[in-house]
């Protein structure tokens, strides 16, 4: 009987999220249009309003894998360094010397 009574509330538990998650995904496919960021939305309408249109970045990181390579830099330096201070980071704490002339 409890085998009987999971299995009814898997089943319910089923009928109630599927639906909600093929609705949500349906709902939001049916977009107008793309949201706008930030920056389409309020920094480049200011500057057109200021008369500063937008210029190309001196370094395209959207072709190609430069964006890629970047963030590979950026993880192997953070895990030299956290490579390298891993004792200090997790270690025993050092005890300082005792200073003679407080005795």
């Amino acid at each position: 009987m409890p085998d009987r009574k999971r299995r009814l509330k898997i089943l319910i538990l089923h009928m109630i999220l599927l639906p909600t998650l093929i609705y949500t995904v349906f709902f939001f496919s049916l977009a107008p249009k793309p949201w706008t960021g930030v920056d389409e939305a309020v920094v480049e309408k200011v500057a057109r309003e200021h008369g500063r249109e937008a210029r190309p970045p001196l370094v395209a990181t959207d072709k190609g894998d430069l964006l890629l390579f970047i963030f590979l830099l950026a993880g192997a330096v953070g895990g030299f360094a956290g490579g390298y201070y891993w004792r200090m980071l997790v270690g025993e704490k050092k005890t300082p010397p005792q200073d003679k002339k407080a005795e």
